[in-house]
């Protein structure tokens, strides 16, 4: 694609970056064919090539954003699935997020928008604000019809049924490896997920140990940054991931790491970006140390469990067998910012079968749930025709159970699905010795008992 930046203009570190990524397209169109919400509304300017044309307008006229760019820029998911699709390589990730920067700056919302954006943005990456605003919206549950905007209705809705206690172990500390120590690792334990589901965090730092990982939950680490930015709240996003940035090279400095490791693809898809965002910074090189040592917890797992996939995993009583949960059909989720953002697609499956799990993908596996951070609740009619398309592929593989990677995921999802939803790294933990996943027992009634 032609550009006419001036000299000026690419003087800017961000522009220059548009500039390269925008000459790298081709207009093939191979993007149109995996858009989630170019097959919802049929809208060119709702596909990765039509936002990038509008980018392109927006950037080079070195204007402010208009109120058309800003609509189909807001309804972009940041699925990803573009840069999978795309022969060319365009790195669409962060041409858009230059664009809702650039939104962010010159653009003036609606009052009432400004106003659930700057809310979203102080409560969801706060685990203790959340926590109070889950409490707040499952009061206001009964009374969400009366609510005037289909925005608030969502995030009524969203809250669970049940808001788990705080988990210790998401404070910062050092859990031991059980036997031979092989490897020490950090935890990042996350914001929204410590609301929503701690079950995640305790039965990863269980696995991860039984393993022989040392782990560490450090202290000062927090939220990635991923919520705020892919709002354009730049500033806010950076200011995050420095705190994450310090407390593990802390870490790193200290007693030395061989993975950071991460549970939420989303969570782990920026902090492999770290590299990126700081590379013009006096943090260039703690942050490219950092991005260098994320990994996805099923990485890790392979890491830890040699002969996945080839002869079976290294159980931790060195048996060969792994216990019989019945013929369990697991239907897996693969979260986009695993699949597209980190490219990270056969470990989660691999490990499911070696545990001794049926596992079964739905149809176009590549499409979003449309969870996707805050889009749920931010454009809830469209995450909800999404929701239902992804819901209706993984029932029609009547799976007794449904496993993803992304708290997310899980959440939107399990928001509609007859079929119980857990986190992956629970069906490993209960496979290899640990508790069985709690939201697999309240919506089995018992089916799958231990030993069974």
């Amino acid at each position: 694609m032609r550009t006419d930046f001036t000299a000026e203009q690419l003087a800017d570190p961000g522009t220059a970056r548009a500039n390269e990524i925008l000459r790298s397209c081709v207009h093939c169109g191979f993007c149109t064919a995996t858009c989630p919400t170019y097959q919802v509304l049929g809208d060119e300017l709702d596909s990765p090539r039509g936002r990038i044309y509008l980018i392109k307008d927006m950037l080079e006229a070195g204007r402010p954003a208009d109120a058309k760019t800003v609509k189909h820029i807001d309804r972009c998911l940041s699925c990803l699935a573009c840069m999978t699709t795309c022969p060319s390589g365009v790195h669409y990730m962060h041409l858009v997020d230059l664009a809702r920067e650039h939104i962010e700056k010159t653009h003036r919302r609606p009052p009432f928008e400004r106003m659930l954006r700057w809310t979203l943005a102080r409560v969801l990456p706060h685990p203790g604000r959340f926590r109070l605003a889950l409490f707040g919206a499952k009061l206001a549950r009964p009374f969400k019809r009366l609510l005037p905007d289909r925005r608030l209705r969502a995030m009524v809705e969203m809250a669970p049924r049940r808001i788990p206690p705080v988990s210790r172990n998401d404070e910062p500390g050092v859990f031991p490896a059980e036997g031979a120590k092989v490897a020490r690792v950090v935890l990042m334990t996350g914001c929204a997920q410590k609301a929503l589901n701690t079950d995640i965090n305790d039965a990863t730092i269980r696995l991860l140990t039984r393993f022989g990982a040392e782990v560490v939950v450090a202290e000062g680490a927090g939220c990635c940054g991923a919520l705020v930015h892919h709002m354009g709240r730049t500033g806010d996003s950076h200011a995050a991931a420095a705190r994450n940035i310090r407390a593990w090279t802390r870490e790193i400095d200290g007693g030395g790491l061989d993975a950071i490791v991460i549970n939420t693809s989303g969570c782990g898809t920026t902090v492999k970006d770290y590299g990126h965002m700081f590379r013009d910074t006096d943090m260039a090189r703690d942050a490219a140390r950092v991005a260098g040592l994320a990994r996805d917890v099923s990485e890790t797992l392979m890491d830890l469990m040699p002969g996945v996939g080839a002869d079976g995993p290294r159980w931790p009583d060195g048996e060969s067998e792994t216990p019989d949960r019945g013929g369990m059909r697991v239907a897996y989720h693969s979260a986009c910012s695993l699949q597209h953002g980190q490219r990270v697609k056969t470990q989660p499956k691999k490990l499911l079968e070696a545990a001794g799990f049926e596992v079964v993908e739905p149809a176009d596996p590549h499409l979003c749930c449309g969870s996707a951070g805050t889009y749920n609740l931010m454009q809830p009619e469209i995450s909800a025709q999404l929701r239902e398309r992804k819901i209706r592929s993984l029932e029609a593989k009547e799976p007794d159970v449904i496993a993803a990677g992304n708290i997310g995921c899980m959440m939107q999802i399990g928001g509609g699905s007859r079929a119980p939803v857990v986190h992956t790294v629970e069906l490993l933990d209960w496979a290899t010795g640990g508790p069985r996943p709690p939201a697999l027992a309240a919506r089995m009634g018992g089916r799958f008992e231990e030993g069974r």
